[in-house]
């Protein structure tokens, strides 16, 4: 992957806060669902994620800035450790040796376990041709084969579930299920779908899924919140109105003289619990919306309300 701070478009010495700005710009612009005509938008999406878990996370950040993992959040190839016998080459590339013969010396082991440590044990066997074993005088190298990505899902879809096509930075696409309850920031592991490297298990593949924001429902836990909006006269003489609920839509009586910001709460209309668990609940905030424009009668009434019953409803804040 491209460098995190030229794929956010930030420099180096950004601020957290700058970083995090800069992501939610560039993620709301480039989100698939908001160009379904751009194949690339998936994978332009994918990288702003990327480098965002890098160089939005304080501790990631750091360890990116002192070269300790790559761009994709990998470890880097720090050379060989422990063995002292190592020693500052030409452009600061650390030096070892390779001993032959039983006396070398310090020890470290033989060629055939630096290659079993490397390889797995796929060259066992092939080290000892001339009768004396190499020897090198450090420990064998981690390699880390797994995957990363980011895979954003409508609400609805984590609740019920789907399969969607996912796209991975080796340019290799897979058609992923995502299971029925998947929560936000839930990940999904798929064995043997990394990268591979010979004489190495394949590495896996890890989504993340990020719930896409909902045109009114927001998530909170097992819960759901909805603003709704409803008229002066609903709020002062009181009414039944429509309510959506992820089912089919419910009626809500509002009771006479509520105030916009009032909550009620729809027990059980929230995120549904798999095997049989309880589910969470609606909380539904009323706003009172006046209407469009200028209106001559309501002002009238609004005046004359004004100077016969004043009220002070800001009096408790000082």
């Amino acid at each position: 992957m491209r460098d995190p701070y030229e794929v956010l478009g930030v420099p180096r010495s950004a601020s957290a806060a700058a970083i995090k700005s800069a992501y939610r710009k560039l993620a709301k612009k480039h989100h698939p669902d908001s160009n379904t005509n751009d194949p690339k938008a998936a994978t332009r999406f994918a990288e702003i994620n990327s480098a965002n878990e890098i160089i939005g996370d304080e501790e990631k950040r750091k360890q990116y800035d002192r070269g300790e993992i790559d761009a994709d959040g990998k470890p880097r190839f720090q050379g060989f450790p422990g063995g002292g016998s190592g020693r500052a080459g030409p452009g600061g590339f650390e030096s070892y040796s390779f001993r032959s013969g039983p006396g070398g010396g310090g020890g470290g082991g033989n060629f055939e376990d630096i290659l079993n440590s490397m390889f797995g044990g796929a060259a066992r066997g092939g080290a000892r041709s001339g009768g004396a074993p190499f020897e090198f005088d450090s420990g064998g190298i981690g390699v880390d084969l797994d995957l990363s990505v980011a895979m954003t899902v409508p609400l609805e879809e984590a609740i019920n579930g789907a399969e969607k096509r996912v796209r991975l930075p080796t340019g290799k696409e897979l058609n992923v299920k995502i299971p029925a309850g998947v929560t936000e920031g839930q990940q999904i592991r798929l064995r043997g779908q990394g990268e591979t490297l010979a004489g190495h298990r394949p590495g896996d593949l890890l989504i993340t899924v990020n719930i896409a924001p909902h045109a009114f429902f927001k998530v909170d836990g097992s819960d759901l919140r909805l603003d709704l909006p409803i008229t002066l006269y609903e709020a002062v003489l009181g009414s039944k109105v429509r309510v959506p609920t992820l089912g089919s839509a419910v009626e809500l009586s509002i009771p006479k003289n509520t105030s916009s910001g009032r909550t009620f709460r729809l027990k059980g209309k929230g995120l549904p619990r798999p095997a049989g668990g309880v589910s969470g609940d609606l909380f539904v905030t009323t706003r009172i919306m006046l209407p469009d424009g200028s209106d001559a009668e309501l002002e009238s009434l609004m005046q004359k309300w004004r100077d016969g019953r004043p009220y002070n409803p800001r009096r408790d804040l000082g």
